[in-house]
C-alpha cells in the first residue's frame, strides 16, 4: 500500500505553512477534504480544453463535454455499486436529500399523477429518522411533515450515540412511509448497521433514504447491496470539488419520483398548458450542469480506487483509535461516543468537550499549533443536546493523515486546560 507520507505529496495544500510558520496538520476532512493534484488537474484540463454546455449542442465542445459528464456519472455510479442511470447530479448532498423530500411533497400534492402515488403521504402517516441525524437529513423531513400533515418520529440512541436497534419494531410502524437515516455519524464516527433498518422499513413498505456523506469517502459502499431506495453523498468530502453531489435512487424509484426543481434540461415537452418530463436522471437536473465539478469528482473516485477503499477504511480506523484513546485518557476531556465501537465500526473521527474551556477556544489553541479542526455543533444540534452540550471540537481524518497527525492532536488537546489555567 502507498504510505500516507507518499499520499501527502499528492496534496499541494499540505505543503504550506500556517500559524507562525507551523506545518499544516489538516484534521477537518469531515467538513471538507483537501484535493489531490489529479483532481485539480482534471478540473483545470476540462476548462482549458473541453468546456461546453452539455446535452444542448451539436458542436464538438458540446459533444466532448457531454461525454465527459456522462463518463463521470458512470465512474461515480460504479464506485458506489450503482448503475449510471441511478446517479443524479446535485449541487451537494443537502440538495440531494431535499430533492427526495421535495419530490415526495410534490407527489403528495398530486404532481406526477398515479405513477407517483407510492410517494403520497399525509395525516396519519409517519416519517422516521434517528436521533443522530445531521441537520441536512433532519430538517427536510421536519418540513415535509409540516407540509403534508404527517408525523415525524425518530429512533432513539443510547448514551454513547449508538442507534438503538432494539426499538425498530415500535418506532418503524405500519404507518411509516419514509425512513431516513445516517450511515455514519458526523460527530461520533459510529457506523449505523443498515441491514436491520432497511429490513424493517421494507416489512412495512416504507421508502429508505441513506445519508452516506461520511461513509462513501471513508469506506467501501455498495448501495445495491445495502438495499436502500435513495442515498446522498457529496464530492467535496471525498477529495473532489465543491459544488457537486450525488443522489442515488433505485431506477424504478427515480422513474416515478416527481422533480423537485422545474426548468430547462429536465423537460421532454412544454406547452402553455402543461409539461412532461425526461426520464431519470435528467428529469432531476434542471438548469446549467456542474460539468467540471463532475469531472473532478470522477477523478477523485479514480484516485481513491487506486488506493483501495478497504485500505482507506483500515488506515482511518487506526488513526481514529489513536485520537479517541488518547483523548479519553486526558483529565477534563470528554470524548463524545465510544472509544471502541464494540459491535459497531468507527471511522477516523474524534469529537471532544474540554471541561471549563469553550469549544472555539479549544480550536484556537490547536490552530496556533497548525492543527485545523472543526468547532461548534457540526450541524447537529440534537446529538449535542443528547450529550448535554452545545458544541464540541472535532478532529477527522482522511487518506493523507498520518499517525503523527493523530498524536499531535492528542498532545495539543492535553495543553488546552493548562493554557487557560483550568484545573
Amino acid at each position: 500500500m502507498i504510505t500516507p507520507e507518499q499520499i501527502r505529496d499528492d496534496f499541494p495544500i499540505l505543503a504550506r505553512e500556517v500559524r507562525n510558520g507551523k506545518p499544516l496538520i489538516y484534521l477537518d476532512s469531515a467538513a471538507t477534504a483537501q484535493k489531490p493534484t489529479a483532481v485539480i488537474e482534471a478540473v483545470d484540463a476540462f476548462y482549458r480544453t473541453t468546456n461546453g454546455a452539455v446535452q444542448r449542442g451539436a458542436h464538438l465542445l458540446a459533444e466532448e463535454s457531454t461525454a465527459a459528464f456522462e463518463d463521470a456519472r458512470a465512474t461515480v455510479a460504479r464506485f458506489v455499486g450503482a448503475q449510471s442511470g441511478e446517479i443524479v447530479w446535485t449541487e451537494n448532498a443537502t440538495y440531494a436529500l431535499n430533492t427526495v423530500a421535495t419530490g415526495i411533497a410534490h407527489a403528495s400534492a398530486g404532481i406526477g399523477g398515479e405513477a407517483a402515488a407510492r410517494y403520497r403521504i399525509g395525516p396519519g402517516d409517519e416519517i422516521v429518522v434517528t436521533a443522530t441525524e445531521h441537520h441536512a437529513n433532519l430538517v427536510p423531513w421536519q418540513q415535509l411533515a409540516a407540509i403534508t400533515g404527517a408525523t415525524l418520529t425518530w429512533i432513539p440512541i443510547d448514551g454513547e450515540g449508538r442507534v438503538d436497534l432494539d426499538n425498530l419494531d415500535t418506532v418503524i410502524t405500519d404507518r411509516a412511509k419514509v425512513v431516513a437515516f445516517t450511515h455514519v455519524s458526523n460527530v461520533t464516527g459510529l457506523v449505523t448497521p443498515v441491514e436491520p433498518i432497511v429490513a424493517r422499513a421494507k416489512h412495512v413498505g416504507a421508502i429508505t433514504v441513506l445519508d452516506a456523506c461520511q461513509s462513501v469517502p471513508h469506506m467501501p459502499v455498495d448501495l445495491h447491496a445495502l438495499g436502500v431506495d435513495f442515498a446522498a453523498f457529496s464530492g467535496h468530502k471525498m477529495l473532489g470539488p465543491t459544488g457537486i453531489g450525488a443522489l442515488y435512487g433505485r431506477a424504478e424509484m427515480l422513474e416515478t419520483l416527481p422533480p423537485a426543481v422545474f426548468g430547462g434540461g429536465s423537460v421532454a415537452t412544454v406547452t402553455m398548458e402543461q409539461t412532461t418530463w425526461l426520464d431519470a436522471p435528467q428529469r432531476f437536473e434542471s438548469g446549467t450542469q456542474p460539468v467540471a465539478q463532475a469531472v473532478g469528482m470522477a477523478a477523485a473516485v479514480e484516485y481513491l480506487e487506486a488506493i483501495g477503499m478497504e485500505n482507506v477504511a483500515q488506515h482511518e480506523r487506526e488513526l481514529g483509535a489513536i485520537m479517541r484513546a488518547g483523548a479519553a485518557e486526558l483529565e477534563g476531556v470528554r470524548l463524545l461516543g465510544p472509544v471502541d465501537g464494540g459491535d459497531r465500526d468507527l471511522i477516523g473521527i474524534a469529537a471532544v468537550a474540554v471541561e471549563g474551556v469553550h469549544t472555539h477556544d479549544v480550536g484556537q489553541v490547536l490552530d496556533d499549533r497548525g492543527i485545523a479542526v472543526r468547532v461548534g455543533h457540526h450541524c447537529n444540534h440534537p446529538l449535542h443536546k443528547h450529550f448535554g452540550l452545545t458544541g464540541s471540537t472535532r478532529a477527522s481524518t482522511h487518506v493523507y493523515n498520518t499517525e503523527d497527525d493523530a498524536r499531535a492532536f492528542v498532545e495539543a488537546l492535553a495543553a488546552v486546560r493548562p493554557f487557560f489555567g483550568v484545573s
